[in-house]
């Protein structure tokens, strides 16, 4: 029995290690934390919170990102922050219309789509879109309940 309880606590042991490890792997295709952590975590934190990232110098203190429903009546605004996102909105921390901090990632034409589809056909104005909206899920997967 003693013997039978061992094995069945190394086998939840290493089911836990296996499910940890498909939990990482699975972050290298979620496309919208990878944008987020590029592009917004140095300001924002890796929490979104926007108390833990570059902070220290930065002149306006990063908004928490997982307040964004809650401060917009329980529904996450996705229009303006898809607008923050592509320029159309300007937040006086990203910097100009023109060129917010990562402007030119979301540019249609200096946006590289052909490192992700090679040699296929491609639209560079659904490329940018794919990944604004890759973000905003992830965005509104890390609003506080």
């Amino acid at each position: 029995m003693q013997k039978r309880m061992k094995l069945g606590v190394i086998g939840l042991f290493l089911l836990a290690l296996s499910a940890a490890s498909f939990a990482s792997e699975m972050d290298k295709f979620d496309t919208g934390k990878r944008e987020f952590m590029n592009r917004c975590a140095v300001c924002h934190g890796p929490s979104g919170k926007g108390d833990d990232g570059a902070i220290d110098i930065l002149k306006t203190t990063p908004t928490d990102l997982t307040t964004l429903s809650k401060r917009n009546g329980g529904t996450f605004p996705y229009e303006r922050v898809y607008s923050v996102i592509d320029g159309r909105l300007v937040v006086k921390g990203h910097g100009s219309r023109e060129m917010p901090v990562w402007g030119q990632d979301y540019n249609l034409e200096t946006a590289k789509a052909e490192e992700h589809f090679g040699a296929m056909p491609y639209s560079m104005e659904m490329y940018v879109r794919s990944r604004i909206l890759a973000l905003l899920d992830y965005l509104y997967r890390i609003q506080k309940k």
